[in-house]
């Protein structure tokens, strides 16, 4: 039996004080831990129900600190909320304790003499009908969950680029913030192009910057790009971005990962 991402969000149950109560299943999980995206989208469905009409979001800063799977608690709290911005905390804490600590920054759109756009999209189509996608590794279970096609070679990729259109198997209901967070930590690090093959990794922190007040797509495809421009003493660094399937970039990113190979 398998379960859907809105599964798992409408078993969140609210407590007192601002906590919210789940479960994260054995298939979501990336070896002994929640797949990344998935605690995010957890942190962030409770961080988006704990106030009262927030704006949309904006930003999101995400510490990957320790293993969350089975239960978990969630807890939020308000930061501040001034008249164009709102900056909620959200924890998310499984058996071992903390497990993934976000803040997430929502604001309105304001006024600006500022309006400036450079987000070309990576030359990759959205898949087609002839066009044959994959699931992910059988041994990694949350890649079971969404559909992917990748691009790995080519003379206009640098070494440790990679491109790949992916979406949700299952993403009806789902709030768009909630499912473009859960999709968009979908890409392997880059550096393993280097590498050529897997090797154990952990991704440290992630830094989400939302390009517009609603991403949307069609047909659920999400085209993701990541680029290890430093990966040296089991550090890498990498940036990346988010397009939909009109090539209208909806966000950048940044993370750190480790990697012990």
């Amino acid at each position: 039996m398998t379960t859907s991402l809105k599964d798992i969000l409408d078993g969140l149950t609210p407590n007192d004080g601002g906590e919210w109560s789940g479960h994260i299943p054995d298939d979501w999980l990336q070896g002994r831990t929640s797949y990344g995206g998935l605690s995010a989208a957890i942190a962030l469905h409770a961080a988006m129900h704990s106030e009262p009409d927030l704006p949309p979001l904006r930003s999101a800063q995400v510490s990957f600190v320790g293993p969350l799977a089975g239960p978990v608690t969630i807890r939020t709290e308000r930061l501040r909320r001034g008249k164009n911005a709102a900056f909620i905390h959200a924890d998310v804490i499984g058996e071992n304790g903390l497990g993934t600590r976000a803040t997430f920054v929502f604001m309105r759109a304001i006024d600006s003499e500022i309006d400036r756009e450079d987000t070309p999209a990576p030359d990759f189509a959205k898949p087609g009908p002839d066009d044959k996608t994959f699931l992910g590794n059988p041994h990694v279970a949350f890649t079971q969950r969404f559909e992917f096609l990748d691009r790995r070679e080519g003379p206009n990729l640098k070494p440790a680029e990679w491109l790949r259109w992916t979406r949700l198997n299952e993403r009806d209901g789902l709030d768009p913030m909630v499912e473009l967070v859960a999709v968009a930590d979908c890409l392997p690090p880059a550096a393993l192009r280097i590498l050529g093959r897997n090797v154990p990794m952990s991704s440290l922190t992630w830094i989400l910057n939302v390009l517009g007040p609603q991403p949307t797509t069609t047909d659920g495809w999400w085209l993701l790009r990541s680029d290890a421009d430093y990966a040296r003493a089991g550090s890498s660094s990498q940036v990346m971005g988010v397009w939909n399937a009109d090539g209208v970039k909806v966000a950048e990113q940044m993370q750190s990962v480790a990697i012990f190979g």
